[in-house]
């Protein structure tokens, strides 16, 4: 695949009928508490019932697309060439790439999802650097050896060398007979030592009446979805090396970094309970 057209290969055609628009759609959901345009009337009905519930939803959604971009930016100032992002969902700019190769032209990300509409969407993601490649997989994340085994994958990542998987606000969507940490564990396995985990998960742990009613409504959506305490989550970096500042509510970690979406002092202003996302960078030994 060129660098410089990392879009040109052949992308499966979406019909209206997958992309299920009569009714509510996690990605959707999200991209409505982003502020984008990629939702419709079932997702904003659905979203707003949960923001009735749940005011801090936004937040949490607008606080783990900053962790993300500082988690990634940390990654690629250690080194980190190589990303994989599972449960990538609708694009919003700046993307995980667009972080990576900001600092490091020549860095090369997989995302992967299994959501039609992220398909429908995929040719943004596409856009890489001149320098570095990026690639889109559709594949079920709960199914690792599908992601594993893809050409995708070979054609843009050397599992030779280390690899940071990111999995933020993706595992609160696999219930725990999804096997959640066995999904994480064996991508894991198939990546060197000096490789990382990025994970931010919504937690019970400072509203738990507002989180569980939210649940309920995504569950009742059609979107299976399970939040997790702090001993839950630390369950995902078993034997990692956590960087500081270990798990923390997502905008106490690194809040100074300068690619926060909001200034340190907005953000020191966030309650935990309005966040209620978990999150935490770890390195494979």
């Amino acid at each position: 695949m060129d660098g410089n057209q990392p879009g040109s290969g052949a992308m499966p055609e979406v019909g209206v009928e997958d992309l299920r628009l009569g009714q509510p759609h996690s990605a959707r959901m999200y991209d409505f508490f982003l502020g984008g345009k990629d939702n419709y009337e079932p997702d904003r009905r659905a979203a707003i019932q949960a923001l009735t519930v749940y005011p801090g939803i936004i937040t949490l959604a607008r606080e783990n697309r900053s962790f993300m971009h500082r988690a990634i930016r940390m990654l690629a100032e250690a080194g980190i060439r190589q990303f994989l992002d599972i449960g990538t969902g609708i694009p919003t700019s700046p993307n995980l790439h667009e972080v990576a190769q900001s600092v490091a032209p020549e860095s090369r990300v997989v995302y992967v999802d299994n959501d039609p509409l992220v398909l429908a969407h995929a040719q943004a993601l596409l856009d890489s650097s001149p320098e570095g490649r990026t690639a889109y997989l559709r594949a079920d994340a709960t199914d690792p050896e599908s992601i594993l085994s893809a050409p995708e994958l070979a054609e843009t990542l050397d599992l030779t060398r280390p690899v940071a998987l990111s999995a933020c606000a993706v595992l609160h969507f696999m219930p725990d007979d999804r096997d959640p940490f066995g999904v994480v564990r064996t991508l894991l396995d198939a990546m060197p030592a000096g490789s990382a985990l990025t994970v931010s998960h919504a937690t019970p742990d400072y509203d738990p009446v507002a989180t569980e009613k939210a649940v309920e409504i995504y569950r009742a959506s059609g979107t299976p979805a399970q939040v997790r305490g702090r001993a839950e989550v630390a369950r995902f970096f078993a034997g990692l090396d956590l960087v500081e500042p270990g798990i923390e509510v997502a905008h106490r970690w690194r809040p100074y970094e300068v690619s926060s979406r909001l200034p340190a002092p907005a953000r020191q202003t966030l309650t935990d309970a309005e966040v209620s996302l978990l999150a935490g960078v770890a390195f494979k030994p």
